[in-house]
C-alpha cells in the first residue's frame, strides 16, 4: 500500500482517502477469496495509517459504530485493555501502532507487534462491509506460538 513514512501520504487528507478507498473495494467485493482478502488488508492499512498519523475522523470512517476492543488475560496484564464504539477505540489508537507493522495472521490482514523479531502482540480484525467490528489483541505466549505469522513490513 506503499510506505507510511512519506509525508505525502501522511496527511489527514490522505488518510481518509485510503480509508475511503478500501471501504469502497470491500463494499463492491465479490466473493472471491484473493479479492476479498486483498481488501480487507487494505482496511486494514488505511487503520495503520490513520492510527499513526493520529486522524481521529478516518479512524471513525473505518471503524463501525459498534465495535469492541478485546484483548486476550495476557494482553490485559500487559496494560492493554478493552474498550467499545468507535470514538472510545479510535482515542485507544489515535497516534499509536509505529512499532506494528501489517501481518498476515493466519492468512487474514492484521498487524504484529514483534520487537526484536519475536511476536508479544497480535491485533487481529474483524471486518464486515468495509468496516472494523471487531480488534483483537492477542498476548498469550503459547496462542501465538500456534499462529501462522507472516510480518508484511511498512
Amino acid at each position: 500500500m506503499g510506505h507510511y513514512g512519506d509525508s505525502r501520504r501522511d496527511t489527514p487528507a490522505a488518510t481518509r482517502q485510503l480509508a475511503s478507498r478500501a471501504r469502497r473495494r470491500v463494499r463492491g467485493a465479490g466473493t472471491a477469496p484473493e479479492a476479498d482478502a486483498a481488501r480487507r488488508r487494505e482496511v486494514v492499512a488505511a487503520f495503520l495509517a490513520a492510527a499513526r498519523g493520529g486522524d481521529f475522523d478516518a479512524l471513525l470512517t473505518l471503524l463501525d459504530p459498534e465495535v469492541v476492543l478485546r484483548a486476550d488475560g495476557a494482553a490485559v496484564l500487559a496494560g492493554a485493555g478493552g474498550s467499545r464504539g468507535a470514538a472510545a477505540v479510535a482515542r485507544t489508537f489515535m497516534g499509536r501502532a509505529r512499532a506494528a507493522p501489517p501481518a498476515l495472521i493466519d492468512g487474514a490482514a492484521g498487524l504484529v507487534w514483534a520487537p526484536g523479531g519475536e511476536p508479544r502482540v497480535v491485533f487481529g480484525f474483524t471486518i464486515t462491509d468495509g468496516r472494523i467490528v471487531a480488534i483483537d489483541l492477542l498476548a498469550d505466549p503459547e496462542h501465538l506460538a500456534r499462529l501462522d505469522l507472516e510480518l508484511l513490513g511498512d
